[in-house]
C-alpha cells in the first residue's frame, strides 16, 4: 500500500506535469476546418491576386500555419504546400484589440508593400530597403514618429527597435501594413514578416518563419498583384466575410 502511494506521489509531482507540457498537448495548428480557396474567394479583395493566410485554431497559441494563394484566371488556388510559422507569444488579438506591448499579433487583412533586409539587394519584385546601423523603428507611444522607420539622429523617441540586429531575424523581412495609415498611438508597432528564431520561439507580435520560406515568399511577391496578408484564428476569419 505504501509503495502504491509513493508511486502516485511521484506521478503527480514529476511525471504528470512534464507529460502535460509536451508539445502534443499544446494548442497547435491543425488541418483547417475551412476550405482555404473557397474562404479567400468569399472575401471582398477583388483587386488583389496574391494572398498570404496566417491562421490557427486557438487564439492563445503562437504556432500557426501559413498558406500562399494566388488568383489565376479568376480562381484562387494554393501555391505549394503550407508551412509552419510563429506569431506573438500570446497568440492573436481580436480585430481592433491589438495594443503596444501586449505580446499578441493583430488580426485582420493588411497590405504588403515594402521589404527589407541586411543585403544590398535581394531577389524580389517588391520595393526593398537595406537596413543600415542607424535605422530604428519607433515603439514609443508618446513619440510623434510612433510606428515609423526613422534614422537615429532624426528622432527624440525614448523607445525604439534597432532594425540592424545582432542576429539574422531581420536578414529578410516584409512590413505588414498594420497601424500604418493612419497611425493610432498605442495600437501596436513594428509588425513584420521575418526570419524566426526557431519553430518553438514566439515573436513580440510579428509573423516569423524559416529563412527558406520567407525567401520563397519574397521571390513570389509582385507589387502589381497588390499582395495582402490575412491574419487570425479560423473563428476570427469568419468575421472578415461579414
Amino acid at each position: 500500500m505504501k509503495k502504491k502511494k509513493f508511486l502516485i506521489i511521484i506521478l503527480l509531482t514529476f511525471i504528470f506535469p512534464t507529460f502535460l507540457s509536451l508539445p502534443a498537448f499544446a494548442c497547435m495548428p491543425a488541418a483547417p476546418a475551412i476550405d482555404i480557396e473557397a474562404y479567400v474567394s468569399s472575401l471582398k479583395i477583388q483587386k488583389s491576386s496574391q494572398v498570404l493566410l496566417v491562421t490557427n485554431n486557438c487564439a492563445s497559441s503562437f504556432a500557426v500555419k501559413i498558406y500562399i494563394l494566388e488568383k489565376q484566371a479568376g480562381k484562387w488556388e494554393k501555391v505549394g504546400e503550407s508551412f509552419n510559422g510563429v506569431i506573438g507569444e500570446k497568440g492573436f488579438a481580436k480585430p481592433d484589440e491589438k495594443r503596444e506591448g501586449d505580446g499578441k499579433s493583430p488580426s485582420g487583412i493588411f497590405s504588403l508593400q515594402m521589404t527589407f533586409g541586411y543585403n544590398e539587394s535581394i531577389q524580389t519584385k517588391m520595393p526593398y530597403r537595406k537596413i543600415l546601423p542607424d535605422d530604428l523603428w519607433i515603439d514609443d507611444v508618446n513619440a510623434a514618429d510612433y510606428n515609423r522607420w526613422v534614422k537615429k539622429d532624426d528622432t527624440q523617441a525614448a523607445s525604439y527597435e534597432k532594425m540592424r540586429r545582432d542576429d539574422d531575424l531581420y536578414k529578410y523581412g516584409i512590413v505588414i501594413e498594420y497601424n500604418t495609415s493612419p497611425v493610432i498611438k498605442g495600437q501596436g508597432s513594428a509588425i513584420f514578416l521575418h526570419v524566426w528564431g526557431g519553430e518553438n520561439i514566439s515573436t513580440g507580435g510579428c509573423v516569423a518563419m524559416s529563412e527558406d520560406n520567407i525567401v520563397r515568399i519574397l521571390k513570389w511577391l509582385d507589387p502589381q498583384a497588390l499582395p495582402l496578408i490575412i491574419m487570425g484564428t479560423e473563428d476570427i476569419m469568419e468575421w472578415f466575410i461579414q
